[in-house]
């Protein structure tokens, strides 16, 4: 392995067949280049796709009421469903260990103003956890908190599109807004993934919501996440328990599906991991095709090679060379080869990958890329292919008489 005497013929070699190494060469630096430009693209659809449907919180439930369509335990149809603060505490209370976060939603559309500037606004009642829940983000100041729910207080967290059509300069923070004829203090910013239409929003505690709307305890929905080491199985287990166990509270007929209604992302997840699977899947095949299309074409280079050499291994054996020093060199020579040959693909491989970047996101292809844990796996692959492919004809060609050897065209 590390005669010297040995490298210096192989490079002699690779030097006095230049043709010869590079097809075999470039058919295993082909191979990785398509195998790595292939697992990135198929990553970065993943990726577009991942973000483009998955947007906030992934593991959300999200419950609301409508109106009955089967009249049920004495009571009639079209009649209307409504949430209530118990409600709430019973879903979040009945088992726990399933929530991650939760809080209860009342909206109302109020008209805002402050100073000269005005504009009907969606206020959301909301508990302390519904930054979470929505996965928003706080720019500036704080959120909401149990205090603020518990006492009532009129605080608000506004939306950042909302800082910007009223409040122009400055921090809003301290600032007072007049909520239908109310004021209440700015004490937070918050911005929401989900565009411009979820940041013109103001949230206030959903007690004091509830205390201007004359002392109601309704409330429009109940939003949770729930624990996410449910599997998505699980998950939709729980939310169909869930609906079930407020259809009854809320006397609604089990088979009536317009009354409550729970939405739950798992569903939709679930969905989207069998998508990704599928996606997966594809590149794969097609992956592992591009693998075994250099595969078989270094065996195919590498018989012709050897066959090349048959007259120069007689000369070999001749002068007293053993068969397992020829075999030796040839597999040496052929491994040389593809070492260099894959790292000059995976190089330009992963090269094109950086260059074209997000350039292909309107194509719905986002942040494309390949774990080096794969292409170190790929590498490996036809190295030992590689060194497969260099044995079997040079094990062959080394039990050839040297007469035989020497009288072959």
């Amino acid at each position: 392995m590390f005669d010297i005497d040995r490298w210096r013929e192989i490079f002699e070699s690779i030097r006095s067949n230049v043709l010869r190494t590079v097809l075999s060469g470039f058919t295993v630096a082909l191979g990785l280049f398509i195998f790595i430009v292939l697992f990135g693209i198929g990553n970065g659809l993943k990726n577009a796709f991942s973000e483009g449907f998955t947007r906030g919180a992934t593991n959300l439930i999200s419950v609301f009421t409508g109106k009955t369509s089967i009249a049920f335990d004495g009571l009639q149809s079209d009649r209307e469903v409504v949430l209530q603060n118990k409600d709430y505490e019973s879903v979040i209370n009945d088992t726990p260990e399933n929530v991650e976060y939760s809080t209860p939603n009342y909206n109302a559309n109020m008209l805002v103003k402050y100073g000269k500037e005005s504009g009907s606004y969606q206020i959301n009642g909301a508990g302390p956890e519904d930054k979470f829940v929505k996965d928003q983000k706080v720019l500036d100041g704080r959120f909401i908190s149990n205090g603020d729910v518990d006492n009532q207080q009129k605080v608000a967290v506004i939306g950042r599109m909302v800082q910007r059509d009223l409040i122009k300069n400055g921090s809003p923070i301290g600032k007072d807004l007049n909520l239908n004829g109310t004021f209440f203090k700015v004490i937070g910013v918050f911005s929401d993934d989900a565009g411009d239409f979820a940041e013109r929003k103001i949230t206030i505690p959903i007690s004091t919501l509830q205390q201007l709307k004359k002392g109601s305890d309704t409330i429009n929905q109940i939003s949770l996440t729930y624990n996410p080491k449910l599997s998505p199985e699980e998950a939709i287990n729980y939310s169909d328990k869930l609906q079930k166990d407020l259809k009854k509270r809320l006397k609604v007929s089990p088979d009536d599906e317009n009354a409550v209604i729970v939405r739950n992302n798992a569903s939709n997840m679930k969905n989207t991991f069998q998508f990704l699977l599928i996606i997966t899947l594809i590149v794969g095949f097609i992956g592992l095709g591009t693998l075994l299309a250099g595969i078989i074409g270094i065996s195919n280079i590498m018989v012709y090679i050897v066959k090349e050499r048959t007259k120069e291994i007689g000369v070999r054996k001749a002068i007293g060379a053993k068969p397992s020093s020829i075999v030796g060199l040839i597999i040496q020579e052929s491994v040389v080869i593809t070492v260099i040959s894959g790292i000059v693909g995976v190089a330009l491989g992963v090269l094109t990958l950086a260059l074209v970047g997000d350039s292909l996101e309107k194509y719905f292809i986002k942040d494309p890329s390949v774990g080096w844990g794969l292409i170190m796996v790929a590498f490996v692959c036809l190295v030992i292919a590689g060194l497969i492919s260099g044995f079997v004809p040079a094990f062959r060609a080394s039990r050839i008489k040297p007469i035989e050897a020497l009288r072959t065209e």
